[in-house]
């Protein structure tokens, strides 16, 4: 069964769902796996480091939006609960 037989959404021409025809995006690369030198530096007391992955709100930035990999996020959440426990980071901001 095609779309159209079952009443899927397709463009004008048919050109695939929404009128997109092979709608490219550049996918995220990994900071910390393109570049291991900052996955070496990574740790709760570079405040700098982390403070690019902390909303200005003081939550931190998802996978999806930094592009970084599961093991990396992970790592980077860790290191950041760690700086917020003895202080260099908030918590949240008021």
């Amino acid at each position: 069964m095609d779309d159209d037989e079952k009443g899927g959404f397709r463009g004008k021409d048919g050109e695939g769902k929404f009128g997109r025809k092979n709608a490219k995006y550049k996918k995220k690369v990994c900071k910390f796996c393109a570049d291991k030198a900052l996955l070496a530096g990574l740790d709760y007391k570079r405040v700098d480091i982390l403070e690019r992955f902390v909303t200005n709100r003081g939550k931190i930035i998802p996978r999806r939006i930094t592009g970084s990999c599961a093991k990396h996020q992970r790592v980077l959440a860790r290191e950041i609960r760690k700086s917020r426990s003895i202080g260099l980071l908030p918590f949240k901001v008021l």
